[in-house]
């Protein structure tokens, strides 16, 4: 059984950190932390800035103010070999003439350990993300999978305090990416390894982080657990981005009892019980969850958290039958509503396009975000 290859991971913290280039500010007052021996996900579309503060936090790239700090100690003006991160990309950058050991231990021959720990280290790591017996195979040998092993092996061998993720899974399949998802979450569990990922795969930062960090053109938009922000997401922005959600503007006519009212332009009267900082007369969005609502055939009486509509089409999509529907005279709302049918009651109900179906869900899985 392999020992431990590192010791702890270590607190790092993002105070007030910026970049821009010329006019162009990237990245804007960025506040984290990210716990000791926790994963810390930023998540964000294309260009939001995630990388960049990514990079920062390597040492690849200096913030235009702020600060960086491990552990408290201040790493902001430090070199990337002074910092002892570990590194992990989309290009694994693997040497080719060097074989699956010798990958391994190129990191720590660099930092100048001794030959003999050196070759012990690196069998530590290999047998950690299990590839023992590959140590003299060639990296064009591997599979996809085998050479991101390799590639984190390498990341950890020489015992860092943080390991950075940049899309580490982007060049695999779907099926070997979320085999890779559940082991690398093993194996910084197991390390008590801090680390923070980029990505802008919703499923893979629900699925890895401990806390997700969204970000929206350079700014974090909402810093939670995992399953806070898919819950209790804080704007149109991430509730649309984590996931799916149907939207409907409304306006806030009563709050009591942990209660609240509300009331779209139409008259639609809807009901929510999920936590919020808003108050009576605000305008928000009634944003609902595919796999929130209920479908019934027909039309039902007019009540909270229910609506009626036409069935535009559906899509089979292996666990979920996903079904669209067109609301009924409903200019304020999106032209079509969302609802997911898990695939053991699409047998009994199967909407079909043109008929008339009605849709319900709980105040409990209402949630109010601000508008877009």
């Amino acid at each position: 059984m392999a020992t431990t290859s590192v010791s702890g991971g270590g607190e790092v913290r993002l105070a007030g950190i910026c970049r821009s280039y010329g006019d162009t500010q990237v990245v804007r007052d960025v506040n984290l932390i990210a716990a000791s021996g926790s994963i810390l996900a930023l998540l964000g579309p294309s260009g939001c800035g995630k990388t960049t503060t990514l990079r920062m936090v390597a040492g690849l790239v200096q913030p235009s103010a702020g600060d960086i700090l491990i552990d408290g100690v201040s790493v902001t003006g430090q070199p990337v070999h002074k910092r002892n991160l570990g590194m992990l990309f989309q290009n694994y950058a693997l040497f080719p003439h060097l074989t699956v050991r010798e990958n391994v231990a190129f990191g720590l021959a660099m930092r100048g350990v001794p030959k003999g720990d050196t070759v012990r280290r690196a069998k530590e790591a290999l047998a950690l993300v299990r590839l023992s017996g590959f140590e003299d195979r060639m990296p064009a040998a591997l599979s996809g999978g085998q050479q991101q092993r390799v590639a984190m092996a390498r990341a950890i061998a020489y015992r860092p305090r943080v390991l950075l993720l940049d899309e580490p899974f982007g060049a695999l399949d779907k099926k070997l990416r979320e085999e890779m998802q559940i082991e690398l979450r093993q194996l910084c569990n197991e390390l008590g390894l801090t680390t923070i990922l980029v990505t802008h795969d919703q499923e893979e930062a629900l699925i890895l982080a401990d806390q997700i960090a969204v970000m929206r053109s350079g700014r974090i938009e909402q810093v939670d657990n995992a399953r806070a922000v898919y819950e209790r997401p804080i704007s149109h922005f991430v509730a649309d981005f984590i996931g799916t959600s149907n939207f409907i503007p409304a306006s806030i006519v009563d709050m009591r009892d942990g209660r609240m009212t509300l009331r779209s332009t139409a008259g639609h009267v809807f009901e929510s019980t999920v936590p919020n900082d808003f108050s009576i007369q605000e305008r928000v969005a009634v944003a609902i969850r595919p796999e929130s609502m209920r479908l019934t055939p027909g039309e039902l009486p007019a009540a909270a958290n229910r609506l009626t509509g036409t069935i535009v089409r559906s899509l089979f999509k292996g666990q979920v039958l996903s079904v669209w529907m067109k609301p009924h005279g409903q200019a304020e709302l999106q032209p079509e509503l969302q609802v997911s049918i898990p695939i053991e009651d699409a047998a009994r109900m199967s909407p079909q396009p043109g008929e008339t179906w009605s849709a319900q869900w709980s105040a409990a899985r209402t949630l109010v975000v601000r508008e877009q």
